[in-house]
């Protein structure tokens, strides 16, 4: 999958992606998704923190080596970690890093109107850049929590002036997270590239979730959007559970198992 055939996709078909963030899940997702996201994500449902700020582009890139490894054809992007892109040199440090380090086809960044510039440094500088408007996690301290976007008129002007920025600045597409869903589609249909969700409703270019909590690995929290088609956590309890019990009683390993 490159940028121009992702883009493309708008109005033919809904556009599928995932998070991951190893070569085991990304290689099982591989064939079935457009793209796989690394995202900040993982410093929460992986990691184990409380919000995604505190991760480092390192890290970022360390796992998104693994997910290339497992990825085959399909598209890799790195979310640039708080902090990586404050300004448009620093951005281009951040991206060229995550290019050359880890060999994504992408990033993504968060921020509309005030990061329009930041974006059209990347995008002319060779950079495919993926946007992020509505909910914006890396905001959490600054607003004190998370909030649902768009519900009145002023807010869903200001985030169609958001995806016509960044849009005129050059990303091949945007996610739109925690927004009303009357507000998305309507700013999906202002717009020429896709629109992803994630909590915004079904009447967007496409949609992606993070795959622990669709798999329900994640258990500290559920989001209200997302699906569980999975419940991993009891299935790896019980595999474990029933572990210990054969080496409790010594019926692991077996004749077959054994040298």
């Amino acid at each position: 999958m490159t940028v121009k055939n992702f883009k493309n996709l708008k109005n033919k078909r809904k556009i599928v992606m995932l998070t991951a963030y190893d070569s085991i899940f990304s290689s099982l997702f591989a064939d079935t998704v457009d793209a796989i996201l690394v995202g900040d994500s993982l410093n929460m449902s992986f990691n184990g923190n409380d919000d995604t700020l505190n991760i480092t582009l390192d890290e970022m890139i360390y796992h998104s080596k693994a997910v290339k490894r497992g990825s085959k054809d399909t598209m890799v992007i790195l979310d640039l970690p708080f902090g990586t892109y404050t300004n448009k040199k620093e951005a281009f440090k951040s991206a060229k890093k995550a290019y050359q380090k880890a060999g994504v086809g992408a990033i993504k960044l968060e921020g509309g109107e005030e990061k329009a510039d930041i974006v059209k440094y990347l995008c002319d500088n060779n950079i495919a850049v993926m946007g992020h408007i509505g909910l914006l996690p890396q905001k959490v301290r600054n607003l004190g929590g998370y909030f649902i976007v768009g519900k009145d008129e002023e807010s869903k002007q200001q985030l169609l002036k958001d995806a016509k920025a960044i849009e005129l600045a050059g990303v091949f597409a945007i996610i739109i997270e925690g927004v009303v869903k009357e507000t998305a589609s309507f700013i999906a249909k202002n717009i020429n590239i896709p629109l992803i969700g994630i909590g915004s409703g079904n009447e967007v270019d496409g949609q992606v979730l993070v795959y622990t909590d669709m798999l329900g690995l994640y258990e500290k929290f559920t989001p209200k959007f997302s699906r569980k088609y999975a419940n991993i956590s009891n299935v790896v309890r019980e595999s474990v559970q029933k572990y210990k019990e054969d080496v409790l009683n010594s019926n692991f390993p077996n004749d077959k198992e054994s040298f």
